[in-house]
C-alpha cells in the first residue's frame, strides 16, 4: 500500500464535499505527498453519465482525494505540474491496485478535465496523444450506454423541476415511533 495508513478519515461538509479529519500520507520510492487534515475533496470527480462505470469512490479512493491536492496545492507550490499529477494519479492507482482499464479511463478523464481549467491545462498537448487514444478506444463501451442514460438523466431532471416547487424546503426528518410501556 502506497500511503502510510488504508485509512481515510473525512467529515461531511455538504452535499459533495468532505473535509480530511487526518492527514493523508503518501509514499513512493521517489516522493512524499502529505495531504493535510482539512483539505477538502469530493473524492472522484465523475460526471454523473459515467458513474455506471466509474464510480466517485472505490479502490482509488485515496488517489483521488491525493490528486485532488496535487491539482490544487501541489499545482500551486509547484511540486508537480497538472501532467505530473495525472500521471502520479495513474501510479498511485496501479500502486493501489486499480485495474488496468479503469485506472486508463481514469487517467483519460483526468486529462479531459485538465482542459477546463486554466491553472491544469499548461502542457495538455503533450498528452494528447494517449488521452486520444484511451478515448477512441474506451468510446465504443462507454458512449453507447451513455447515450442510453442521457434520455433518463433529462427525464429525471425534468421531473425534478416540476415537482421542486411543491416539494418542502427544510430538511426531512425521521420520525420513529417508540413502543408505549
Amino acid at each position: 500500500m502506497p500511503f502510510e495508513s488504508a485509512e481515510l478519515v473525512v467529515r461531511r461538509v455538504d452535499a459533495a464535499t468532505w473535509a480530511v479529519v487526518d492527514p493523508l500520507v503518501y509514499r513512493g520510492n521517489r516522493d512524499r505527498f502529505v495531504v493535510p487534515a482539512g483539505f477538502r475533496t469530493d473524492f472522484a470527480t465523475v460526471p454523473r453519465l459515467v458513474t455506471w462505470l466509474v464510480p466517485r469512490f472505490g479502490a482509488f479512493t485515496l488517489a483521488a482525494v491525493l490528486h485532488d491536492w496535487l491539482c490544487t496545492e501541489g499545482i500551486r507550490s509547484g511540486a508537480v505540474t497538472s501532467r505530473q499529477a495525472d500521471g502520479l494519479f495513474r501510479r498511485v492507482m496501479r500502486e493501489s491496485g486499480v485495474p488496468v482499464l479503469r485506472r486508463w479511463l481514469m487517467w483519460a478523464g483526468v486529462r479531459w478535465g485538465a482542459l477546463t481549467s486554466a491553472l491544469r491545462r499548461p502542457g495538455w498537448a503533450y498528452s494528447a496523444p494517449g488521452v486520444l487514444a484511451v478515448s477512441v478506444l474506451a468510446a465504443p463501451v462507454v458512449v453507447p450506454p451513455a447515450l442510453a442514460i442521457v434520455p433518463g438523466l433529462l427525464v429525471y431532471a425534468l421531473a425534478e423541476w416540476v415537482v421542486g416547487p411543491f416539494a418542502p424546503a427544510g430538511p426531512e426528518r425521521l420520525v420513529v415511533p417508540t413502543p408505549e410501556g
